[in-house]
């Protein structure tokens, strides 16, 4: 047992109650022994990112707590989290990096990656309903977790959508935070940096969630055949799926796609295609295109009503700066800086380019600007993403 486990009120942890019933549906067929997957996708704390190993992230301590808790049945771990990313890139890379695999129950991380804002409020509700409704039709919960140093964290945009599609979550604010501000511990305990958890931290993360999913294991079994005959009764074709709730939003990231070097064929001029191979889904820099003389240009036709560019800023410089020209509009050019100020390492940078634009088929062309012989660096086009076509 964690021992600043006893200064943490769990019951304080269910950020919205939800309908738990299509998770109690997983627990059931995991009691029948059946084979199942359990998915994560989020930021880099489902990464791992400062657990000593990647058994102490707290994604692999929910996913052992599967296995513990019902022995009879045979898991699947899927990790799809990726540092430094938001709800934005996670809806475009859900399918390929999580849904594929078909889970059975997910979690979503995403509120300390997320700001508090309408867009990734747009955005995240992108995932949820993508996750909602891809071909295994998993049951969700989603996570909340929050800076701790100040408590920042999307936990208040993020919980319209949990509470729009009755989705459980639980909140990190509302437990491991309020214990720091009830000076019940000194938060270097928990965390080296404010925001990712140590062993301990992501100990006790994993135990906010595990004490919901048991709450949910000891539902009396009475309640889950009355719900599960309403609910039936309320949707009678829905199949294994709920039927969803019209968005709550303008919805336009639910369909998003990442236009890389092998389903797209851009018009190159300077630019090449990387064809190393890629590790995992943390190796972000591959499947891109490169290009390092000034002039040098590629050129994209997309459609969509939503477009943004992934670039690599990196600490290796100088390095190249474009410009990103939507539908041949230069005097309303984006400059792509891939020098990065910071030193923890490269970072994989999503700039919107448009939102909400026109729904037809654009242009979207980079252009090397500046360069150097000094250059340590290539320019890194890691794709480009066109959602609500």
């Amino acid at each position: 047992m964690n021992e600043l486990a006893k200064y943490i009120d769990f019951g304080q942890g269910v950020a919205n109650p939800g309908y738990i019933w299509n998770i109690k549906d997983v627990m059931k067929r995991a009691e029948a022994g059946e084979k199942l997957t359990i998915g994560f996708i989020g930021g880099s704390i489902t990464q791992g990112s400062l657990s000593s190993t990647p058994q102490k992230c707290y994604a692999y301590l929910v996913y052992e707590w599967w296995v513990r808790t019902f022995p009879q049945a045979e898991f699947k771990y899927v990790n799809a989290g990726i540092g430094g990313t938001t709800s934005q890139f996670g809806v475009a890379r859900a399918q390929d990096d999580l849904l594929d695999a078909e889970p059975d129950f997910v979690i979503a991380e995403f509120s300390v990656n997320d700001e508090s804002t309408g867009h990734f409020e747009e955005t995240y509700e992108g995932l949820v309903r993508k996750i909602l409704s891809s071909k295994s039709h998993p049951a969700l919960m989603l996570v909340h977790n929050v800076c701790y140093n100040n408590g920042a964290s999307a936990e208040l945009v993020h919980s319209r959508i949990a509470r729009h599609y009755n989705i459980p979550s639980v909140s990190m604010q509302s437990t491991l935070y309020k214990a720091l501000l009830n000076c019940r511990f000194d938060n270097r305990r928990i965390t080296p940096d404010d925001l990712h958890p140590n062993d301990c931290g992501h100990e006790l993360v994993s135990m906010v969630i595990t004490k919901r999913l048991e709450q949910i294991k000891n539902t009396v079994k009475a309640e889950y055949e009355t719900a599960k005959s309403q609910r039936a009764a309320a949707q009678p074709d829905a199949g294994a799926a709920a039927l969803l709730p019209e968005p709550l939003t303008a919805n336009a990231y639910e369909d998003s796609v990442r236009y890389r070097n092998y389903n797209s064929t851009p018009e190159l001029d300077g630019f090449k295609a990387d064809m190393s191979e890629q590790r995992d889904i943390t190796d972000c820099f591959k499947k891109g295109y490169t290009a390092s003389e000034n002039g040098a240009c590629i050129t994209f036709k997309v459609k969509g009503s939503c477009i943004a560019v992934q670039f690599r800023k990196t600490i290796h410089k100088p390095a190249p700066v474009a410009v990103a020209v939507i539908d041949g509009d230069e005097a309303n050019a984006v400059t792509l800086d891939a020098n990065f100020d910071e030193t923890w390492g490269d970072k994989l940078e999503l700039y919107t380019l448009l939102e909400h634009g026109e729904n037809k088929e654009h242009t979207v062309q980079i252009k090397l600007v500046k360069t150097s012989e000094a250059d340590a660096s290539e320019f890194y086009l890691v794709s480009i993403i066109a959602s609500g076509r």
